[in-house]
């Protein structure tokens, strides 16, 4: 944990808050003005503005809840990913960000390092793999860890000694809140996106299974695997042959 900033924390195991960033930026973005905030070289920092504000919000909360030890804001380096390699057409259906907003990138970098926090990034590899790297190094430490984040994708990291926190709805989430967004626990949480695709990350997933068809096709099979082996057993024809 070398490369998270340290605070003071009281009893108790040690916590370390890991901070979607990029997901910060784009919601900074798109809920500070833009023409309201623009440096005297014509470059906008509406989204500078917000994400300093969303940070600060949420230092104070992570303070007010006992403090913390340790806090790292962990970014995506760049829109192509190994996933690319695997699959070409990864997130193919995203527009470019918008102009005004590319040259807030490295400025929102130096804002996090200004309030001495590290701004972690690796070529290669989105914010989502680094934050979960860093959770299982972190349990693996007996460190409890706060994922801060609204991406869905993120709750397959709950377990004991892993919460999340979604800053846009101010909630904390744990395996009730995955099971109700999922319906399964979040170990399968995988398996059902697996099986149901993902639209906004242009991901196919089987024609005709939705979350709920396919968390209780898990819950009945219990994981992936076994449920493609076993896809044969399936008495809806449909379904069964896409699942073939």
């Amino acid at each position: 944990m070398a490369n998270a900033a340290k605070s003071k924390h009281s009893g108790g195991a040690e916590k370390l808050y890991l901070i979607d960033g990029s997901g910060f930026i784009f919601r900074a973005y798109h809920s500070s003005p833009l023409d309201r905030f623009v440096r005297s070289d014509g470059i906008h920092t509406n989204a500078v503005n917000g994400y300093c504000a969303m940070l600060l919000k949420l230092i104070d909360k992570a303070r007010a809840d006992g403090a913390f030890d340790y806090m790292a804001v962990i970014f995506d380096a760049g829109r192509k990913t190994f996933r690319n390699d695997i699959y070409p057409d990864y997130k193919a259906n995203r527009d470019a960000p918008p102009e005004e907003l590319v040259p807030q990138f490295e400025l929102v970098r130096e804002a996090t390092r200004a309030f001495n926090l590290p701004a972690i990034q690796k070529a290669g590899f989105e914010a989502d793999d680094l934050i979960a790297t860093y959770t299982r190094e972190a349990v693996a430490r007996g460190i409890d860890v706060v994922v801060v984040s609204s991406d869905k994708d993120l709750m397959q990291l709950v377990r004991p000694g892993v919460t999340m926190f979604d800053p846009m709805k101010d909630r904390m989430i744990g395996p009730a809140e995955v099971a109700e967004k999922f319906g399964v626990a979040p170990d399968k949480v995988i398996d059902v996106q697996a099986l149901a695709g993902d639209s906004s990350d242009n991901v196919p997933g089987v024609p005709g299974i939705g979350v709920k068809t396919a968390a209780l096709l898990i819950g009945e099979y219990g994981d992936l695997d076994t449920l493609l082996a076993r896809a044969g057993e399936i008495k809806q024809n449909k379904r069964r042959e896409n699942l073939i």
